[in-house]
């Protein structure tokens, strides 16, 4: 099973003809997460076709305004278009208050139930979880409190062995405990290990989220040998200074924090409005970690 990550704004503050602010929606075990929800995100939404029957968590990396301004105007839409699964937003201290004056102004009487849950941006630590997900908040070093988000599948059943379930004559009440790594004990008492009826389960799939955020390599044991890593990247190297005073990232930076922590893919995003053509800030991702693609409005991302 794999996951998919479709890229709703990949641009930074100032939007362009081509780039939204940042979101995104991650797509795993049939389930769907956004993350980040600049202004337009439901417009790239209704654009790519996206139904948002399974969306129900929202993760906000930082109370700046590319990353939030799409919250309220997404709800809102979910309250015309009858929505009644309850919807949570996940961010920083301080999001219920920002909100609240909002919700009560524009949302009043939705059909709905939307719960801001506030988590410290400055741990790392588990801030929500169902059956299939774990979702860590990651500490970034930006101008405001900000987080970053690992989504971490949780590990999977193993597989049984037909032929050795149905030599050892198991029933159908013990098998589900089989997949999860017990052992069976026949009606003689005999134990036969789980080893000889099952095999390795499938591999989990792991995603981290990091903008906005200065270079940090303390970030790397978090997201070591992730499937995906969103970075950002909204500078160019020649722009390094600006980086440090904004406490943002370069695409070498990013590209630098990938190879350390040994992920598998990079996605650069969160590209400065300047950068008309941005595969000159891909190609210096791609000169220090190989494996780099950019982060493009519409783009799917399947891993």
């Amino acid at each position: 099973m794999s996951a998919k990550l479709t890229i709703l704004g990949a641009g930074s503050a100032l939007p362009t003809r081509y780039n939204f602010p940042s979101a995104q929606i991650l797509e795993l075990r049939n389930k769907q997460y956004m993350i980040d929800c600049g202004e337009g995100a439901q417009i790239r939404m209704r654009q790519m076709g996206l139904k948002n029957t399974r969306l129900n968590h929202i993760f906000i990396s930082h109370l700046h305004g590319d990353h939030c301004f799409g919250l309220m105007g997404l709800i809102s839409s979910f309250a015309l278009l009858n929505r009644t699964a309850e919807l949570q937003v996940h961010g920083p201290l301080g999001i219920t208050k920002l909100f609240e004056q909002q919700m009560n102004f524009f949302c009043d009487g939705i059909p709905f139930k939307a719960s801001f849950q506030e988590f410290d941006t400055s741990q790392h630590k588990l801030i929500y979880a169902d059956r299939s997900v774990e979702v860590y908040s990651i500490p970034l070093k930006h101008r405001v409190p900000c987080s970053g988000f690992l989504f971490k599948e949780k590990p999977k059943d193993r597989h049984l062995i037909r032929d050795m379930i149905d030599f050892y004559q198991i029933p159908i009440s013990q098998r589900n405990l089989i997949k999860k790594g017990a052992d069976f004990i026949s009606e003689e008492g005999k134990t036969i290990p789980n080893h000889l009826l099952t095999t390795d389960p499938d591999e989990t799939i792991s995603y981290a989220y990091c903008s906005d955020t200065a270079y940090s390599e303390e970030i790397v044991p978090i997201i070591s040998k992730v499937d995906l890593l969103y970075h950002e990247a909204t500078f160019a190297n020649a722009e390094v200074l600006r980086a440090q005073k904004t406490m943002h990232s370069t695409a070498e930076q990013a590209a630098t924090i990938a190879r350390l922590a040994e992920v598998k893919q990079l996605v650069i995003g969160h590209l400065s409005a300047r950068y008309n053509n941005q595969n000159v800030v891909l190609k210096e991702a791609q000169a220090v970690f190989k494996n780099t693609i950019l982060a493009e409005d519409g783009k799917v991302i399947e891993f």
